[in-house]
């Protein structure tokens, strides 16, 4: 589904300010695969799903995704393929339009059509009972404005619009970080349930290692640029939160992270 080839990425190249965000990425993604992806701060894990939707181009390599070379297509020429939810619960939805019509806009995205502006009955239909699924009782909220909801309930919607024009790629960017435990645990139900039921390939860039491990078919760790490892299904099983840390452990003692670098994984991660 997504193969990514010896992909290279600087910014600031050249100044004191350079940063060599990814460096010689190999990435083989199959149809359904659901990936976590874990990594210190800075180790590029947010920057890889950036490549992959085309916010940036690479300096180097290439990216095709279900077969189609998109390695020189812009975010907006990757919209047919690829939708996205972000930490921030504010983003990805137009604040002062209502459930229905982020939904109805949601639908058209990525389409050769100008969106309609009214909506049938038959399209509000449709919406109520998909966001029925969320078992928020926002079903029969269509009408509200969608910035007087709460982030859980956001997300959860955010999370319904990129799934609802069934996109080849879900790309997850800590979407549960912003929260509160409640509406976290509730909107993983959902990635759950929105992701098996399709089989829909997927990469989820997670801070907690708990997620890492119980979400998905394979573990990618990823410093300084690179992946350095890269976890199946078999031995994700196998795994504890202990045995993570104990690997950024052994990158401690090859890569130099301080203690209190260490520590603050501790913190950040469990």
């Amino acid at each position: 589904m997504i193969a990514i080839r010896n992909y290279h990425k600087k910014f600031n190249a050249g100044t004191i300010n350079e940063v060599y965000a990814l460096r010689g990425v190999d990435l083989e993604v199959n149809p359904g695969d659901f990936i976590t992806i874990i990594g210190t701060n800075g180790s590029g894990k947010s920057t890889l799903l950036n490549a992959v939707a085309g916010v940036f181009l690479p300096d180097k390599g290439s990216i095709t995704i279900a077969g189609n070379d998109v390695t020189g297509k812009k975010d907006f020429e990757r919209a047919k393929y690829i939708s996205r939810v972000f930490q921030n619960p504010f983003m990805g939805t137009a604040t002062e339009m209502t459930i229905a019509e982020n939904l109805h806009m949601a639908s058209l995205r990525g389409k050769k059509r100008l969106p309609v502006i009214g909506l049938s009955t038959e399209c509000r239909n449709v919406y109520r009972g998909e966001v029925k699924q969320l078992e928020m009782q926002l079903e029969d909220r269509l009408d509200n404005v969608i910035g007087t909801l709460s982030g859980g309930q956001r997300q959860a919607l955010t999370l319904l619009m990129a799934v609802i024009n069934q996109p080849k790629v879900l790309l997850l960017d800590e979407h549960t970080a912003a929260l509160d435990p409640k509406s976290a645990a509730q909107v993983i139900n959902l990635t759950k349930k929105f992701i098996e039921e399709e089989n829909r390939t997927t990469l989820m860039v997670t801070h907690s290692m708990q997620q890492a491990l119980d979400l998905g078919t394979r573990t990618i760790m990823m410093n300084n640029g690179q992946i350095i490892d890269d976890i199946s299904h078999r031995e994700k099983k196998r795994l504890t939160v202990d045995d993570l840390l104990e690997k950024f452990a052994e990158l401690r003692k090859t890569e130099r992270l301080t203690d209190e670098m260490l520590e603050a994984l501790r913190r950040e991660y469990v």
